[in-house]
């Protein structure tokens, strides 16, 4: 008798616990996403056009050589002196995230002359160190995460990618600023055609410039 009670009462209440397991599942999985999504600083080693090297800066007196990237910008890494003095306006907030690996909370992100997470407007987004062009707007998408994401960058030369393990178990993809070495965030294997891949920014390590409005001399190719 007491094995058929208790069977009637598993039925009862089975539609019940299938629907918190699966609820369950989702917050995890929800929770999961948020933590992969948040860029933090760990140990790095460098993946970009396979060179096994962290964002170094320039020596004192400056790179013995200039280098360009195929577009044909200026990524020559800024010394240390240089790099201070481009993030000199920049809010302790914004020099947080950008250079010591920061993240601004999702959904409140402004880049650091004004423009929100989500702006929609056509233009470019430059490094807020050293105004390297870093994204486009055309490449730009609603990721649903918080933060400012993309498919692909301006030009691969133009971030560098590295392995970042500061997250035990979860190995997930720095992506630094070619130029000025500011922390950008992460890029995950998420994102919609045709690269697949989601570049997952701070704003506030960015700047961006409206098509209608002059870039910086920083941001315009090397004649």
């Amino acid at each position: 008798m007491r094995t058929v009670k208790l069977s009637r009462a598993l039925l009862l209440f089975a539609p019940a616990i299938g629907l918190l397991i699966v609820f369950f599942s989702l917050a995890a999985a929800r929770l999961a996403a948020i933590i992969q999504a948040q860029p933090r600083m760990g140990n790095a080693i460098a993946t970009q056009a396979g060179k096994n090297k962290h964002w170094s800066a320039s020596p004192a007196g400056g790179a013995a050589e200039r280098r360009l990237s195929q577009s044909g910008y200026d990524i020559t890494p800024l010394t240390k002196e240089e790099q201070q003095a481009a993030a000199a306006q920049l809010t302790d907030h914004q020099r947080h995230v950008a250079l010591a690996a920061g993240t601004e909370r999702a959904f409140t992100g402004k880049t650091v002359n004004g423009y929100s997470h989500d702006n929609k407007q056509k233009g470019l987004y430059l490094s807020a160190v050293g105004n390297l062009p870093l994204f486009s707007s055309d490449t730009k998408f609603e990721s649903g995460t918080g933060w400012p994401s993309f498919f692909k960058p301006v030009d691969p030369e133009h971030v560098i990618e590295v392995t970042d393990n500061s997250i035990p178990f979860m190995s997930r993809t720095e992506v630094i600023d070619a130029r000025g070495g500011a922390h950008l965030g992460h890029v995950f294997n998420d994102g919609p055609r045709p690269t697949g891949k989601r570049y997952c920014m701070n704003a506030a390590s960015m700047r961006f410039v409206p098509e209608s409005e002059p870039l910086p001399p920083e941001a315009q190719p090397v004649e």
